[in-house]
């Protein structure tokens, strides 16, 4: 049980991180993480409803009808961001001022949608649990690493604390919408040196060309013997 939580960790954090690998959830990742606790607020919040929204329907999953599970999912996952809304608005004001309208649209994020759907929907409790704890770290890492970028870069600081004085001269751009797609890019540039996983970081597609030798085929994939077999029956025709 310890090694499948972990390996669910490790997949979110790592093998198929939300934001850096698989891409997803872009809209809240480029226009909240302006500051790094911009990120992190927006990160754990997410994190929490992922998690919970992952528990509620893995134990529902063979009660919900199959015709209606995504607009099911709608209503359980609108259930948790409303909790988190409400509690964010009464215990970090400032903070949900910051994010404003990117919170009530946690419901239609990508990501909450796409693991009820592709993993809490199909597993046990305890696994989905881990998986949405997993990939809400992933997230939560993700921007927190992209706003601390563009906080630095923008505004001197980390977390609100200065780290270049006022003489050094700041990029104003990485406050504003295109910063947000520079760091991202930097980042994904700075993946591909490291051979992390990545979105754009897949291995070269190996060699099909066999000169119509398919036995000797170093793909194993029969591609001459496919093409012959079209092109016959297009002369058959």
């Amino acid at each position: 049980m310890f090694k499948q939580a972990w390996e669910r960790l490790y997949n979110g954090l790592v093998k198929e991180n939300p934001t850096f690998v698989l891409m997803l959830g872009m809209c809240p990742t480029l226009a909240v993480t302006t500051a790094a606790m911009n990120g992190l607020g927006m990160g754990l919040s997410t994190a929490a409803v992922l998690t919970m929204s992952n528990l509620m329907i893995s134990a529902l999953r063979n009660v919900i009808p199959q015709k209606v599970r995504m607009p099911a999912y709608i209503v359980i996952v609108a259930t948790f961001v409303t909790v988190v809304q409400l509690l964010m608005q009464a215990y970090v004001p400032s903070l949900y001022d910051a994010l404003g309208i990117y919170i009530p649209l946690i419901v239609v994020n990508c990501i909450i949608l796409g693991r009820a759907e592709a993993y809490a929907s199909k597993h046990p409790v305890w696994p989905s649990l881990f998986d949405g704890l997993g990939m809400g770290l992933g997230f939560t890492v993700a921007l927190v690493c992209i706003g601390a970028v563009r906080e630095f870069l923008g505004n001197g600081s980390v977390f609100g604390l200065t780290i270049l004085p006022d003489t050094v001269d700041k990029i104003a751009i990485f406050t504003l919408a295109p910063g947000a797609f520079f760091v991202l890019a930097c980042l994904t540039a700075l993946q591909n040196k490291l051979k992390a996983p990545s979105a754009t970081n897949t291995p070269k597609a190996k060699n099909r060309t066999c000169a119509g030798n398919c036995a000797a085929c170093p793909s194993g994939c029969m591609g001459c013997a496919a093409d012959a077999q079209a092109q016959k029956e297009g002369d058959d025709r």
